[in-house]
């Protein structure tokens, strides 16, 4: 039996689901930003009509102003943004059991089988997307294919609102004529390196010798290989918050960086989501890991042991000083990330025989903090983000 696998992607999501509930944003120029009032704050999503305008993520807000000067900036929500994330991932679970969540935007879904019951792929694509359009205000692409990759890449294909069907038996047709920079992963400094190799079209790539690919590229040269071929046997492995052994974060930076104080403004941020979503469901974690991928798609992870802790002041501070040690700056980065995993075991918490009296002021100390941030996540999800910034972020 052949697969059949979605992979659904929400359209400039954080900026689609502040529009969900303030109407006139559609129509008009707008995107989610770190900080509206910080001119070196950045990017976090643009709409359609800002795109027209060539305003990106990860865009500093001065750049986008002047691309588009009458840019509307609305400050971020990420509680908002997971609750209708939650609410999206509800409404696959009507349609399959097996949905692997790739971010808080897309999943992937394994359909193989389902005809009988709720028709062809594509009836099936149309009525998710009509569904989520319609209770709640969202849009979405949905790529569909045989494997995760290609319907990964098609998903791409069509945006706002677009079906996009790309199996494996279609790869010659329609994936090899097109550009290698559309191909997934491949970003400006791998498209540089292959256009200096003479391969410009996905194509080029697949007909190549994987060896050489190897050669040039390491381990990332066999992945492009076999993604160029339409080859993916990834299984749509479904996961849970409950179930999750880490909670992280990472995002793809909109330029390759070599400045570390800007990294650690993008890592802040990230840290910020982390503590946050292992505070929601009380899970506090004794190993931070910090994630670095850099421009030839070679990745690193470096993780430190601490005390359980679901503070974003101790996540961060961990990340930072894995970032001190680890920072490479004759190496381009693309993309960063961090996470809080080896959580405690919440059924088995009790006093260690070291915390005597001495460490009572400690304790009472970390205690206070606690209650702080969850205070402050109360006032954020019912304020806005940027509403308690911390002085990092401002200066």
């Amino acid at each position: 039996m052949q697969r059949v696998v979605f992979l659904v992607d929400m359209n400039a999501f954080f900026i689609s689901c502040e529009a969900s509930r303030s109407p006139a944003l559609r129509d008009v120029p707008a995107a989610v930003a770190g900080d509206p009032k910080n001119r070196s704050g950045i990017i976090l999503a643009a709409n359609y009509e800002a795109r027209k305008y060539k305003v990106k993520t990860t865009m500093v807000i001065h750049e986008a102003k002047k691309l588009c000067p009458n840019l509307v900036l609305v400050p971020p929500d990420h509680d908002f943004y997971s609750q209708k994330s939650k609410e999206v991932m509800n409404i696959l679970s009507r349609y399959s059991p097996l949905i692997q969540q790739n971010s808080i935007d897309e999943a992937w879904m394994d359909l193989t089988g389902s005809k009988a019951l709720l028709g062809e792929p594509l009836e099936i694509a149309r009525s998710i997307m009509d569904t989520i359009l319609n209770e709640l205000g969202l849009w979405c692409s949905v790529g569909i294919s045989d494997n995760k990759s290609l319907a990964k890449m098609a998903s791409e294909f069509k945006k706002p609102l677009g079906i996009t069907e790309l199996y494996q038996k279609d790869v010659k047709e329609k994936l090899w004529p097109l550009p290698v920079r559309d191909m997934y992963g491949i970003g400006r400094q791998t498209e540089a390196r292959l256009l200096n190799l003479g391969i410009s079209k996905i194509g080029d790539i697949a007909g190549c010798d994987s060896k050489l690919l190897v050669k040039i590229f390491g381990k990332y040269g066999a992945e492009m290989y076999r993604l160029a071929n339409g080859i993916d046997n990834s299984p749509v492995e479904p996961n849970t918050f409950g179930d999750s052994k880490s909670v992280g974060r990472s995002t793809t930076l909109r330029d390759d960086i070599t400045d570390i104080d800007y990294a650690k403004k993008v890592l802040l941020q990230l840290a910020e989501e982390v503590g946050a979503d292992a505070r929601r469901y009380g899970s506090k974690g004794r190993t931070v890991s910090i994630e670095i991928k850099y421009s030839d798609f070679k990745t690193i992870t470096r993780q430190k042991s601490i005390p359980a802790t679901f503070l974003t002041r101790e996540i961060y501070n961990t990340g930072a000083g894995l970032l001190d040690k680890y920072w490479d700056t004759t190496r381009p980065v693309r993309l960063l990330g961090i996470s809080l995993s080896n959580f405690e075991d919440k059924d088995l918490r009790q006093m260690s025989i070291f915390d005597t009296l001495e460490n009572e002021q400690n304790v009472d100390r970390t205690k206070k903090e606690e209650q702080l941030e969850k205070t402050i996540d109360k006032l954020r999800q019912k304020f806005g983000d940027e509403k308690i910034k911390r002085a990092k972020t401002i200066k």
